[in-house]
């Protein structure tokens, strides 16, 4: 029993010493970062894509217009 006890003990002390450790600073610094938001490089890219999809956005709706007059029955081809 007390053979068992001490083979069990070792990697116990091992993961407390050593996994551990590392495992709550690498889980508190994912943390952070969830909690900082988006970087100012990301917040740039962001409002360009958004600026982007308003753009094209615009061009469809100028193209389906011309398309409505140009070809009255196009939506219900499709």
């Amino acid at each position: 029993m007390e053979e068992l006890l001490g083979i069990l003990m070792i990697p116990m002390v091992v993961f407390m010493v050593v996994v551990a450790p590392i495992w709550l600073i690498l889980h508190y610094r994912a943390k952070r970062r969830l909690g900082e938001g988006l970087a100012e490089e990301e917040r740039a890219q962001l409002h360009a894509l958004i600026s982007r999809a308003e753009k094209m956005q615009e061009r469809v709706s100028a193209l389906e217009s011309i398309l409505d007059v140009e070809v009255p029955g196009w939506r219900s081809k499709a």
